[in-house]
């Protein structure tokens, strides 16, 4: 079995994380809708910026990236506390099946607990039937009565117009 190691990502893992994020896309069959920013992901990595966006990187011997983990903060009313919410977990076609997911989402799960976060969320597609039982395997379960909703493009440009002034009625 390949070793491997995680650590955290820096501003200057950006490019190597686009190319992650480029691999993820195809697998997904996403593509198209890919356009990841490197600049961007510099910016967003940087210890500074808020709010945080944080990354582990897997990786071989050799330094060549196996797979990424991709999270951020979110918060929970109901439990008035931060949680943890992995955007993005990807391993390269050819390192799978060697325990580097399983290391990324167990590395994620020991940041929720070390940083008092009572919650780690992610979303899966439904198709994705691997993921979904190794999710499963390890006691994550799917929240069936909740439906994911996106805004984008024009509608999201159309909504987030500012508003008009009303006119008032003189008096």
């Amino acid at each position: 079995m390949p070793a491997f190691r995680l650590r955290p990502a820096t501003p200057d893992d950006a490019g190597t994380l686009v190319d992650l994020i480029r691999g993820l896309a195809e697998y997904e069959r996403l593509s198209h809708e890919a356009r990841p920013d490197a600049g961007a992901l510099r910016r967003q990595l940087a210890p500074e910026a808020t709010p945080p966006l944080e990354a582990f990187i897997a990786e071989d011997e050799e330094g060549r990236a196996l797979g990424f983990a991709l999270y951020f903060y979110h918060y929970s009313t109901f439990l008035t506390a931060w949680g943890l919410y992995l955007e993005d977990l990807y391993v390269v076609p050819e390192a799978r099946g060697q325990g580097i997911g399983f290391a990324l989402l167990k590395r994620l799960a020991e940041v929720a607990v070390e940083r008092g976060c009572p919650r780690l969320e992610w979303s899966v597609l439904d198709w994705n039937e691997t993921a979904i039982r190794f999710y499963e395997k390890l006691g994550a379960r799917p929240m069936d009565d909740w439906t994911t909703m996106r805004l984008t493009g024009p509608a999201l440009e159309h909504l987030g117009r500012p508003a008009e002034p009303r006119a008032t009625p003189a008096g």
